[in-house]
C-alpha cells in the first residue's frame, strides 16, 4: 500500500522558513503527480504548489517567489520550502500523490498524507 508521510511543520515567526518533506512509501514507484495543499480552520482546501518527476511545477499565486517545490526522485522524496512567511500560510499542509497524466492542481489526488501544521506568528 503507498503511503504518503510528511514532516516539517513547526512554529515560526512572520518572515521565516520551514521545509516541509513527504517521502513515498510502500509501493515500487513514487506517484508521478505529487502536490502540496493546505487548509486552515473554516477554509477550503487549497492547492500550494504541485510538482511532477519531471520536475514541472505549479503555484499557487500567493506562493509565487516564496515557495518552492523540489524532490529527490532516488529517494522518493518531494519538499516544499517555504521562505517569508506570513501569517495567512498558517494552515495544515498535506502532501498528495497520483499516477496521472497531467498532474498539477487539476489532477485528482488518490493518496494523502497525514498533514504537517504550520503556524506563523505575526
Amino acid at each position: 500500500e503507498l503511503i504518503l508521510v510528511e514532516s516539517g511543520g513547526g512554529s515560526v515567526q512572520a518572515g521565516g522558513s520551514l521545509v516541509l518533506s513527504c517521502i513515498s512509501t510502500g509501493y515500487k514507484f513514487r506517484p508521478n503527480c505529487m502536490a502540496w495543499f493546505r487548509q486552515a480552520p473554516g477554509k477550503e482546501r487549497q492547492g500550494v504548489a504541485s510538482i511532477n518527476t519531471s520536475g514541472d511545477t505549479e503555484y499557487h499565486a500567493s506562493v509565487k517567489g516564496r515557495f518552492t517545490a523540489f524532490q529527490d526522485n532516488a529517494n522518493g522524496t518531494v519538499y516544499l520550502r517555504m521562505n517569508n512567511l506570513k501569517h495567512e500560510d498558517t494552515a495544515m499542509y498535506y502532501c498528495a500523490g497520483a499516477f496521472g497524466i497531467f498532474c498539477g492542481f487539476k489532477q485528482e489526488y488518490r493518496y494523502w498524507g497525514q498533514g504537517t501544521q504550520v503556524t506563523v506568528s505575526s
